[in-house]
């Protein structure tokens, strides 16, 4: 990363002994921070700092902490401590949580006993089960401010297991899924979940006929893996990869670098058309089963709540 040279006037100023957490722009590590104190500003460059980790090693022995020349962009100071009140996690929450040496953006995508939580990290693309100790809130420094934490903007909003959304955008689109696919003339099946290995397992979850499906069309996928289960991916069909098998592309998921939509084989069984549009003229009541719009797919859930103004509460299994 150089941004030496900022068209803003605001520049950070920190001095040798700070405490800083320091970003990366490398891919596979954005959306990560290490802690470190600086050393000294550069000579030659006002705007940038040797900054030496707390946990980073220049040798494989872990006898010299690692020192670096960073912009200034690239620094903040540690977030002020959370409040005294315990925070409580909730599937859904945004959080960073302690990884590799550094604290990592993520979203809770599962709650387990014992107080933990599966994480998904969104730099890595990686999903892991953390204790809640390594687990803490969101912050932005901005400007040389904190901006309020997560916890204050957003959690009367998104109160961990539901979400509120409005019919006019998002809701308009919100349907049973059993029902929509029934216009289809199709039934949702039971979907398998993907292994590891390149070569696909037999699953008696999967029907033993499955839906064809041709190049270049539209299609929503989804998967069993932890996590991710009741969610459907909008996809595009590139072409068959094996016996009830294809090839398809993300419309919102990108890879590592964010340069390029991802790519996966999917199984025939996890893969279903795009439901039909649905035009909800007389809203819904509670308990209906719908799909909602979140984190870049639709979620299977219940009609939890209903609110002013047509918005609505939904809980997510």
């Amino acid at each position: 990363m150089s941004k030496s040279n900022p068209s803003s006037s605001w520049i950070a100023q920190f001095k040798p002994g700070d405490r800083v957490e320091v970003s990366f722009d490398d891919p596979g590590f954005r959306g990560s921070w290490f802690a470190g104190t600086v050393i000294r500003r550069e000579a030659k460059n006002p705007n940038r700092y040797i900054v030496e980790y707390d946990q980073l090693y220049e040798d494989e022995f872990g006898e010299k902490l690692l020192q670096e020349t960073l912009d200034w962009i690239q620094l903040r100071p540690p977030p002020p401590p959370e409040k005294k009140k315990k925070v409580q996690f909730k599937f859904g929450d945004k959080v960073e949580a302690f990884h590799s040496d550094g604290w990592w953006e993520g979203a809770i995508t599962a709650e387990h006993s014992g107080g933990k939580f599966a994480v998904f990290l969104r730099g890595s693309k990686e999903q892991i089960v953390f204790e809640e100790k390594d687990l803490r809130l969101p912050v932005q420094w901005v400007k040389g401010k904190w901006e309020p934490r997560f916890e204050q903007v957003q959690r009367e909003k998104e109160m961990a297991f539901v979400l509120v959304r409005n019919v006019s955008t998002s809701l308009n689109r919100f349907i049973n899924m059993q029902r929509s696919l029934e216009k289809t003339g199709t039934r949702p099946s039971k979907v398998a979940k993907r292994e590891s290995s390149s070569e696909p397992k037999a699953d008696s979850n999967c029907p033993k006929e499955v839906m064809k499906f041709t190049q270049g069309i539209q299609v929503e996928v989804t998967t069993e893996d932890d996590g991710f289960k009741g969610a459907w991916f909008a996809a595009t069909i590139i072409e068959p990869s094996g016996e009830d098998e294809y090839l398809i592309e993300y419309k919102t998921l990108t890879n590592d670098d964010d340069t390029e939509f991802l790519r996966e084989d999917i199984r025939a069984c996890n893969i279903r058309p795009c439901p039909p549009e649905i035009t909800v003229v007389d809203g819904f009541e509670v308990m209906d089963e719908v799909d909602a719009y979140y984190n870049e797919a639709w979620w299977v859930g219940v009609i939890a709540k209903i609110l002013i103004n047509c918005n609505y509460v939904v809980y997510f299994k």
